[in-house]
Formats: C-alpha cells, sequence, structure tokens
C-alpha cells in the first residue's frame, strides 16, 4: 500500500516560484488500481516522481508498506516496480539482457531473472523481439520492455506515468489486461493517464490533480455522484473548472 499525506514540491523559474505540488494527500490499496488524472502541467509526474524517492518533497511524507520514503529510500525502492516518464532502454542491449540487468541490480540470481524473465514474455507477449537489440524498437517495444525490467524483481507496489502513451490498440490492450492480472495478483498499482476510457475501464479510484491540488477522488462512479456528471470526461472537467473557479 502505498500512502501519500500532504505532499509539497515547488521550484524556482524565471518568472518566480511554481508550486507543483501543492498538499496532495491519497491512499493506493493493495490489490487496486489508483489512477492519476488531471491537464497537462497538473503536478501528476512530479507526484509520482516524489512517490519513487527521485525527488523529495519540501512538506509531506510518502510510506509504501509502512515504510517512509524519505527515512528508508533504498527499502522502499526495492518494493517498487517504477515505468517512468522517460522510457530509455540500453539500445546496444537485447529486451532479454536490459531485463537480466535490472535484474542483477535488484541482487537476483540468473535463475531468478530467468524465471521471472521468461512470466513476464509471456505476459507482455514479447515473444518475437525478446532477443533483438533494443536500437530501433517501436515505442510499444521499448515500453514493454522497460515495464518488464521495472517488475523483475516482483515488487508489491507498482507506479506507471502514462503507460499506454502512443501505443496502438493491440498493444494498449494487452497492457490493460497485464495490469488487471497485478490487481489479480494483490498489487497496488498506479498509473496516470490522460485517457478517460482507460482510467474508467481500469481503475477502482481516481485521484484528480489540477494546480498541483486533488480537487477530487473516489471510484468512477463517485465522481459522477460528486459532480453531477453523466459521464467521467465530465465529471473530470467539472472538477478541474471548479478548481480554476477557485483560483480566478
Amino acid at each position: 500500500m502505498i500512502h501519500v499525506e500532504n505532499l509539497h514540491k515547488s521550484f524556482n523559474t524565471k518568472t518566480g516560484v511554481v508550486k507543483a505540488v501543492d498538499g496532495v494527500s491519497f491512499a493506493a490499496p493493495d490489490g487496486q488500481i489508483t489512477g492519476l488524472l488531471g491537464p497537462n502541467g497538473a503536478g501528476k509526474t512530479t507526484c509520482l516522481r516524489m512517490l519513487y524517492t527521485l525527488m523529495k518533497p519540501e512538506q509531506g511524507a510518502v510510506t509504501v508498506d509502512g515504510l517512509d520514503a524519505s527515512r528508508n529510500p533504498d527499502a522502499v525502492r526495492r518494493s517498487l516496480g517504477v515505468l517512468p516518464d522517460a522510457r530509455g532502454v540500453y539500445k546496444r542491449l537485447t529486451a532479454r539482457e536490459n531485463i537480466a540487468y535490472f535484474g542483477r541490480l535488484h541482487g537476483m540470481s540468473d535463475t531468478d531473472i530467468a524465471s521471472r524473465g521468461e512470466r513476464l514474455v509471456a505476459a507482455l507477449e514479447m515473444g518475437e523481439f525478446i532477443d533483438r537489440q533494443t536500437e530501433g524498437f517501436s515505442q510499444g517495444q521499448r515500453t514493454k520492455t522497460a515495464i518488464a525490467r521495472a517488475l523483475v524483481h516482483s515488487p508489491r507496489n507498482v507506479i506507471l506515468d502514462e503507460p499506454t502513451n502512443g501505443l496502438d490498440v493491440m498493444t494498449t490492450r494487452g497492457l490493460r489486461n497485464f495490469l488487471l492480472e497485478l490487481k489479480r495478483e494483490g498489487h497496488c498499482v498506479i498509473f496516470s493517464s490522460h485517457i478517460m476510457q482507460e482510467v474508467a475501464a481500469l481503475c477502482d479510484r481516481i485521484v484528480v490533480i489540477a494546480h498541483g491540488r486533488v480537487v477530487a477522488q473516489g471510484s468512477a462512479d463517485e465522481l459522477k455522484a460528486q459532480t453531477g456528471a453523466t459521464n467521467l470526461e465530465d465529471a473530470f472537467v467539472t472538477a478541474i473548472g471548479s478548481e480554476e473557479g477557485l483560483l480566478a
């Protein structure tokens, strides 16, 4: 389980201080998929970077399975599988070698890497390209490789930043099925997305962020009830519109 309490993060720019995250709080339980939804610049990626210890919050706390991310960053990292906004893979290595390299970084034996790797190859349908060098891979192939290497150590908690961005229909369907399998296995899954249909279909809980703040959260049905909307897209627009009105 991941618990986020009152996170704050700001950046100095040429025009002054920008509050990227301004008091964000939410919980992501085990065995559920929690979606982060918000317009560009809302603070979703900055929030996720604090969750997986790439950034330190100025205020607030992140706990992962009871561990404070600021006090125990190494232990927290071991319990996380992360697909960041950058999808870089080692181009001179094959997809299999990329996965194995990350397994060794987590202290896994070659036997365990091979066993876990085969499960991921099958689940993500990577068989056609697993032994090819990643240079020249399509975006979908790079994304699948990045997800597999992030999950090779069987983390209990999974954080994915827009995992289906730029993927074709069939690859997206396969990835959605994979996320549902992670949920069935009891993992805590957090992912951000701009795609309303995807969020509505996958997420048990949705956290809507605008201007660095949580403006609404709950299930898709709860968000519709809170805003009086008949679909998630309208609920989202109403939620962030309310925030715009507060700031005006």
